[in-house]
């Protein structure tokens, strides 16, 4: 099995993190790898989705079931697909300056021994252009514009 933990700082509300995390179905437009999302079913507190993951001509549907704790914790646990195991958590906390700290964990393993094999080559890389397209994104969404306002105004979380 392969786990990662890691805190990142970064200059955002923990409820703008929460939103992004949450707002599942905009993956593909930043995620890599991701290629489509299906929602099954969404509340306030609960989704289920269809994830499409692609890499290097392997395509594979698994299916997710996302707790959402508005604003401060998300958390997926696997329901079906190549996997054997998935699990992760995201923790928002306010930093007491504006910011927050964000707490990533992920665990996973798959059923077919080859793919654990190549998942174990690439995992650390993986991660980290995962973590960077949310880092990414967040900016895109939240950094201040050279006026000095937000730009989340053009996106409302689903």
């Amino acid at each position: 099995m392969h786990r990662h933990n890691e805190t990142r700082h970064l200059p955002y509300s923990p409820t703008q993190m929460f939103d992004l995390v949450a707002d599942v179905a905009r993956y593909p437009e930043f995620l890599p790898w991701i290629s489509a999302i299906r929602v099954r079913s969404d509340s306030d507190t609960e989704m289920v989705a269809d994830m499409i993951v692609g890499f290097k001509g392997i395509k594979e549907s698994f299916t997710s079931r996302v707790h959402k704790h508005r604003p401060d914790h998300v958390r997926v646990d696997y329901l079906d697909g190549p996997l054997k195991h998935l699990h992760n958590e995201w923790a928002f906390r306010d930093d007491g300056q504006g910011g927050v700290l964000v707490d990533f964990e992920v665990e996973f393993a798959f059923k077919n021994r080859l793919f654990e094999m190549l998942a174990g080559q690439m995992f650390d890389k993986a991660l980290r252009k995962m973590i960077g397209a949310f880092e990414t994104r967040a900016a895109q969404l939240y950094a201040p514009d050279e006026s000095g306002s937000s730009s989340s105004s053009a996106h409302s979380a689903a």
